[in-house]
């Protein structure tokens, strides 16, 4: 009979054991409820007991948990439709509060969707989209391909504007998003705006318009390559002038040297032998007149027949 009752104390107190004795793991975090309503502290990663069969353990993650929202059609301060998908990262970091207020996960990111779909919504709307893409270390182009941008803001009627950056813009969401979910017992992380589009009827006109500033880029370069081309050309004519200048001058010098040099030839020989100098002469008129197709007639007292009519007179 003792060995009974002793058993069954063992086996109520096992049941009791484990319906009492929880354990919170890593990345969780919990408390103890009874008839619905939150008793105590929030609970952390160890082992931990509650009263059996009355109170019941809620746990959540404590970890960094994820929020992706629909992608929203929202108009910029330029009235540029653009579609803006967002994310961002959060953890609850007041269990209780988190169950008072929203209750579950699902709830809680019902609340996010709220809340920083409408701050990006606004931050969007009440900035610029060259604002929203310009990175932190943008620098304006040097060929002028922002001077559109300029005169739609003049058209505008605004003389001047702060320029800002896409950091300042997220921040900026981050911070009012951030002050809006700490009620909820929530820690927003980071946010993100993970991309922008333009919708479909205003991508073919900034397609067109990109294409068209490149257009007039490209003929500016293409100018200036054809305005390189003639100084290049000029610059060639004018050294191949001054070369063949320098060479016909060059050749003229050469050749008047060559004359002088030959009429000097010329003398010397004429001086030694004249009549042999003279008759050698005859000669070399006489190979270029008489050729097989041609025939003309000349008296004996032609001075080419001095020489051979009669050699030894002079």
């Amino acid at each position: 009979m003792k060995k009974l009752v002793l058993a069954i104390f063992i086996f109520a107190g096992l049941i009791i054991a484990a319906n009492g004795l929880f354990v919170v793991y890593e990345g969780e975090q919990a408390f103890v409820t009874r008839f619905g309503k939150p008793i105590g502290e929030r609970l952390t990663a160890g082992l931990h007991f509650k009263t059996p069969f009355i109170e019941d353990v809620t746990r959540f993650e404590s970890r960094i948990l994820k929020w992706d929202g629909d992608p929203n059609q929202i108009p910029t301060k330029d009235k540029r439709y653009i579609w803006a998908d967002s994310t961002a990262r959060w953890r609850i970091t007041d269990p209780l509060v988190f169950f008072k207020t929203v209750a579950t996960v699902r709830g809680a990111k019902s609340r996010l969707d709220d809340i920083i779909d409408s701050v990006v919504r606004d931050a969007i709307s009440s900035n610029y989209l060259d604002d929203i893409v310009r990175g932190p270390d943008y620098k304006a182009p040097e060929d002028g391909s922002s001077d559109s941008k300029i005169e739609e803001i003049k058209a505008s009627g605004e003389t001047s504007r702060e320029h800002r950056n896409r950091e300042d813009i997220i921040n900026e969401i981050l911070q009012k998003a951030k002050a809006q979910v700490l009620q909820y017992g929530i820690e927003l992380i980071d946010v993100q705006i993970r991309r922008i589009n333009y919708v479909e009827d205003v991508r073919k006109k900034v397609y067109e318009r990109m294409i068209s500033e490149r257009s007039k880029v490209a003929a500016e370069f293409r100018s200036e390559g054809e305005g390189k081309k003639a100084e290049v050309i000029g610059e060639m004519q004018k050294e191949l002038q001054r070369i063949n200048s320098e060479a016909y001058r060059k050749a003229a010098e050469i050749r008047g040297k060559a004359d002088a040099q030959a009429a000097s030839v010329y003398a010397q020989a004429y001086s030694q032998d004249p009549e042999f100098y003279s008759f050698f002469r005859t000669l070399q008129g006489l190979e270029k007149i008489v050729s097989k197709n041609n025939k003309f007639v000349l008296s004996t007292d032609s001075e080419m027949f001095k020489f051979i009519n009669n050699p030894r007179e002079k």
